[in-house]
């Protein structure tokens, strides 16, 4: 499994001068909708943890300098556990969430060190993220502000009425799933927070605090297998993307 996850994780492009970058991972819910009673990130996918994953990306990623987790307290035992079982020498914090996302987002953003520049946030459910990828959307929020994974739809998108009836065929080309992690501009994102918390507005992903204050976000074409573990039927995925994917081949593809 290690050769699995070195071949998975393992290889960076070449780098551009950076400055200092942290993360934020947000591992803080309660997984309802997996039907287990248990928080999605500490089960176990294949043989270790989904949040090992998750901060193994992390961890390999040159770009990033810390790592700062968000968590429920009663995981905060768990993730040192993983931490210390893994060896993750960049997890610099491990801290309480907040009642909703975007609180355990803040909480974390108050916690990075002094020196950060940049600051990317990703989904603790998030396992199988490539770490070129972290890199990729890093650099993009350096020029610009704001960026964030995503990938185009492959579906066609229709748009319904309160009955359920079809009134528009939405054009996909202009339609992509945004995914994360997204990254920002330190200064940018604290504002944005604050923004909100003081217009008591709520949002499902840190974009949309940052789009109302005007800033484009750039896109990054990520990759589809930075799936969400969400329901039950993602943790088979998840298991089938690392056992069955030859990973030499996706690497040369994103050459």
């Amino acid at each position: 499994m290690i050769s699995v996850l070195k071949s998975m994780f393992g290889r960076e492009k070449q780098q551009r001068k950076r400055p200092f970058c942290s993360v934020v991972i947000v591992a803080a819910g309660k997984g309802t909708r997996m039907k287990t009673g248990q928080n999605k990130q500490f089960m176990n996918l294949i043989d270790r943890p989904v949040l090992a994953y998750t901060l193994e990306a992390f961890e390999q990623c040159e770009w990033i300098d810390e790592i700062i987790v968000v968590t429920s307290e009663e995981g905060i035992v768990l993730c040192k556990e993983i931490v210390d079982i893994s060896e993750l020498i960049k997890v610099t914090k491990l801290i309480k969430g907040g009642q909703e996302r975007q609180h355990s987002v803040y909480n974390g953003l108050q916690e990075i060190s002094d020196k950060a520049e940049l600051v990317a946030i990703h989904d603790g459910a998030r396992p199988l993220v490539y770490p070129i990828h972290i890199q990729e959307v890093l650099e993009a929020a350096l020029d610009t502000g704001g960026a964030a994974l995503g990938v185009p739809l492959k579906d066609t998108v229709k748009r319904i009425d309160d009955q359920n009836n079809i009134i528009e065929t939405v054009d996909r080309n202009t339609l992509w799933a945004v995914q994360t992690p997204q990254a920002f501009k330190v200064d940018l994102i604290r504002q944005a927070h604050k923004d909100a918390m003081h217009d008591n507005i709520q949002v499902t992903d840190d974009c949309m605090l940052v789009e109302r204050m005007g800033v484009a976000i750039k896109m990054v074409q990520g990759s589809y297998d930075n799936i969400k573990i969400t329901t039950p039927e993602d943790m088979y995925l998840a298991r089938a993307i690392i056992e069955n994917v030859e990973w030499e081949e996706v690497e040369d593809e994103l050459e």
